[in-house]
């Protein structure tokens, strides 16, 4: 890939670094929690649900503040929040100010940012339907087989990935 845009009278390329630190601490929260193994579609997705958490909130993440914004990501990463919506506004407002200081193909962290999200946006996962499990399933079901052949786990359905990182980025910020 040859870069659109180069920083400064030597010509240097531009490095992604709040990207690749948002998603370095990402990795390591997931790490930590050995929640799944890093080599999934799952895990990707947490972690970059959680690396889009971390590069679009405000302020620092560096060193010891770190352990400090734990609560903030927890809240934005909760369920039940519009984490979507505000991931969408954020990543818009970037991107109109890169579009107004004439930078817009300039700015690495914000195209990875980008990558991420439609990613996560774009790709579907098999996930199990947890709209259809519940103590009503049992009743349904009184073979105890849960389900119709080949559900044996529950029903499953193709959710967006960052339906499935979220939670999974939000637990890991927990077990930290």
């Amino acid at each position: 890939m040859r870069p659109e845009c180069t920083e400064g009278a030597g010509g240097g390329l531009l490095v992604p670094m709040a990207w690749m630190y948002a998603e370095y601490i990402a990795d390591e929260l997931l790490r930590t929690g050995d929640l799944m193994p890093p080599t999934t579609l799952e895990y990707r997705a947490g972690r970059d649900a959680l690396a889009l958490t971390i590069f679009l909130s405000e302020g620092p993440a560096a060193g010891p503040r770190v352990v400090a914004r734990m609560d903030e990501w927890r809240s934005l990463t909760a369920y039940g929040t519009s984490w979507r919506d505000w991931v969408c506004a954020r990543l818009d407002r970037l991107e109109a100010a890169a579009f107004e200081s004439g930078s817009r193909n300039c700015d690495p962290d914000l195209e990875l940012a980008g990558a991420a999200w439609r990613w996560l946006e774009e790709t579907e996962l098999l996930a199990a339907d947890l709209d259809a499990m519940g103590p009503a399933r049992a009743d349904r079901f009184p073979d105890g087989a849960g389900g119709p052949a080949g559900e044996a786990e529950g029903p499953q359905v193709w959710t967006p990935a960052w339906q499935l990182g979220l939670p999974l980025g939000h637990l890991a910020t927990h077990l930290y």
